[in-house]
């Protein structure tokens, strides 16, 4: 769980950055967006073997 406590004189603009690179970092929002929508196993599993695919090209 992304936390950021806010510092004596820091301000909230300044907060709100932090906890947005913090969630970024942890894969928040993308775990969010993932799971926004149900996906079938058969498709998770054909999505995966697409980005290994890729991957594998580099």
């Amino acid at each position: 769980m992304a936390e950021v406590r806010l510092g004596e004189n820091e301000s909230i603009d300044s907060a709100i950055r932090r906890f947005k690179k913090k969630i970024q970092k942890a894969g928040i929002l993308s775990e969010v967006k993932r799971r926004e929508r149900y996906e079938k196993p058969s498709l998770r599993r054909k999505r995966k073997a697409e980005a290994a695919r890729k991957g594998g090209r580099n």
